[in-house]
């Protein structure tokens, strides 16, 4: 008896585990720099992968991050047909830095703004750089903290594999 109620746990658990990892993004209001307004749970990609890459004006590895992936990202966009959403989580003074950011580095990414970080909390993230990975059919496939040079090409490698199934 003990072996079944534990059998029967696991399968609860494994399966609660596969609905965690294909979640669909969650109905939150964003901006765009331009301060037109936008449902998160509407961001897609024409059925193809996408990336939201959570940041800010002040963090360091986050600025880091988009610029390495600005680097390779008209090469990604032309392989795989990727798109990246870059979701500011500044507030106050800071959200007036963020168009500034942008047009400076030249991101091409579409920048939307989340100043309670409501997504960013509603994705499971608790800090940045948080990139969640998305498939076509909108569901969120995996997330990631922090940022160490060279990880964006772990990225891409998410989004080939999504292809490839």
């Amino acid at each position: 008896m003990y072996m079944k109620k534990c059998f029967f746990a696991f399968i609860i658990c494994l399966l609660a585990g596969i609905g965690l990892a294909q979640a669909q993004l969650p109905a939150v209001t964003l901006k765009t720099i331009d301060g037109a307004t936008v449902n998160s749970e509407t961001l897609n990609n024409d059925g193809k992968p996408f990336i939201i890459d959570f940041f800010a004006t002040w963090c360091k590895p986050c600025n880091r991050e988009l610029s390495a992936i600005a680097e390779v990202y008209d090469e990604w966009q032309e392989e795989t047909g990727v798109k990246i959403f870059a979701v500011s989580i500044d507030q106050g003074q800071n959200i007036n830095k963020v168009k500034p950011l942008v047009d400076q580095n030249e991101w091409e990414y579409e920048v939307l703004l989340d100043p309670n970080s409501d997504l960013l909390k509603a994705l499971g993230g608790q800090m940045i750089p948080y990139v969640v990975v998305v498939d076509g059919k909108g569901n969120v496939v995996s997330k990631h903290s922090g940022y160490t040079d060279g990880a964006e090409n772990e990225l891409i490698e998410e989004v080939k594999k999504l292809l490839a199934e």
